[in-house]
């Protein structure tokens, strides 16, 4: 057995406090809010992180290990238990405001860390029940047409004015949320729509993933106001937009303020230097290796379990829970990454440009 892969038997800490506060109530409710956002980012504020990278010899056998794969094909059905439960759960009558709201945005962590993450990863994949998976994880976040813009748009253009998920120096996050979650779902559309004129079918083909992902989507949402009520349908509503607007926070805090040259040939070939990396391990084990950005846009096709440390990949204070808490106050976020931003277009000139 390949016991290096047993490390991420720790991302099952997060379902394990989520499912005890949708049993327990009171303060357990707020359980995995303040385990992934004040527990975590105390831990990894106080601790070293490693820039240690595998052996070519123990990359070999973590790309030929299952046990990888197994790991993040569970969060499939261990995320819809969750959503399920939850379902069940906000329903109870009773319910302070308080508890609702720590169950609305504990589902809501779920489903940008479960959905939305191991979604993305499973999304990279090319076996067909692999894509799938994906697509039913992002469903749980209402952000199917992730699985488009992010590997056919995002990977083009990261680092660029041309990608909506790529934050500009100086842009709080709160402006870039809809910047990039409604440019993220045109951007979508355009590419869907440029798949099908290029195979010679028209907007309406039964082929159209867009509207296949609305029509999933709509009906998604009808069948739970159906089989519980339409509050039970709002909550998850609810739960699934916090989850979409986590996932355009990690995308604000992974590329902000680094851009690509641009010359009449293109833009440069994405490179380390334009992507945001944090090597706290115990952010890295939750997020299945999200935080080795770095590596996962310089070759997008690695697994997780071999994503790599680059000495010159810009590096974060701390890891993705403590930057995200610190992106959501825009003045103490422009002291601390804006003379991080300046320095490194200073130091690496040829790869970093001004924005226009």
């Amino acid at each position: 057995m390949n016991f290096r892969a047993l490390q991420y038997l720790f991302v099952y800490t997060v379902p394990l406090v989520g499912f005890i506060g949708f049993h327990k109530f009171g303060a357990w409710t707020w359980a995995v809010p303040i385990y992934a956002y004040v527990f975590v980012p105390i831990v990894e504020l106080v601790t070293k992180a490693s820039q240690k990278n595998m052996t070519k010899a123990e990359e070999d056998v973590a790309k030929n290990s299952r046990l990888y794969d197994w790991m993040v094909y569970s969060i499939v059905p261990l995320q819809w238990a969750m959503f399920i439960s939850f379902m069940f759960v906000i329903g109870t009558p009773g319910l302070a405001w308080w508890e609702y709201t720590g169950l609305v945005v504990s589902m809501g962590i779920g489903c940008a860390a479960f959905g939305i993450n191991v979604g993305h990863e499973l999304g990279h994949r090319h076996k067909w029940y692999e894509q799938w998976m994906a697509k039913a994880l992002l469903l749980t976040a209402q952000y199917m047409h992730f699985f488009i813009e992010h590997n056919r748009g995002h990977h083009k253009n990261v680092s660029t004015a041309e990608d909506p998920a790529t934050s500009r120096q100086g842009e709080i996050v709160y402006t870039f949320w809809f910047r990039s979650v409604i440019m993220g779902y045109i951007s979508a559309w355009k590419i869907e729509l440029g798949r099908l004129e290029k195979a010679g079918k028209p907007w309406y083909h039964w082929s159209n993933e867009m509207v296949f992902y609305a029509v999933v989507q709509i009906g998604f949402l009808a069948l739970v106001a159906a089989v519980f009520n339409v509050t039970v349908m709002l909550a998850v509503l609810a739960a699934s937009t916090i989850g979409f607007l986590l996932l355009e926070t990690v995308n604000y805090i992974e590329h902000y303020g680094l851009v690509r040259h641009a010359s009449e040939k293109g833009y440069q070939r994405v490179l380390p230097i334009h992507s945001w990396n944090s090597n706290h391990v115990l952010g890295r084990l939750l997020l299945f290796e999200l935080s080795r950005h770095s590596d996962h846009h310089y070759m997008a096709s690695r697994p997780y379990q071999v994503l790599r440390h680059f000495d010159d990949s810009p590096q974060m204070p701390t890891g993705y829970p403590g930057m995200i808490m610190l992106s959501l106050v825009p003045p103490l976020w422009f002291a601390v990454m804006n003379p991080r931003v300046n320095k490194l277009r200073e130091q690496y000139p040829e790869h970093l440009a001004v924005a226009a």
